[in-house]
């Protein structure tokens, strides 16, 4: 890095700059037209890309609720189907009736 790169030139100050940079970027503002139907336009995609996304979040919202009713509905038809423990009682319903019976 040389001096002369460090050092301001003759004549240049950051107002200046700055100005300068406001009127760049002004006059370059100033060339940039859009098309009269630009928001028009830009709305419509904005409305699209709203819609596809509510479709395809509406989509995954059915398809996991599916899968989750085929995964609950395939491990109620794996149960066992002779009665259990809980179903072997003779009728009576209590489980005091049962005790109260005399042994033998």
């Amino acid at each position: 890095m040389t001096h002369r790169d460090t050092t301001p030139s003759h004549g240049t100050s950051p107002d200046r700059t700055e100005q300068e940079l406001q009127e760049s970027l002004a006059a370059l503002a100033d060339a940039v037209h859009a098309p009269p139907d630009a928001y028009r336009t830009a709305r419509g995609e904005w409305l699209r890309r709203e819609r596809r996304r509510r479709v395809i979040l509406t989509v995954l919202v059915a398809v996991v609720f599916a899968v989750a009713v085929l995964i609950g509905l395939w491990v109620l038809n794996r149960a066992p189907s002779e009665p259990g423990v809980i179903f072997s009682g003779t009728g009576t319903g209590t489980g005091i009736a049962l005790s109260a019976r005399p042994p033998g």
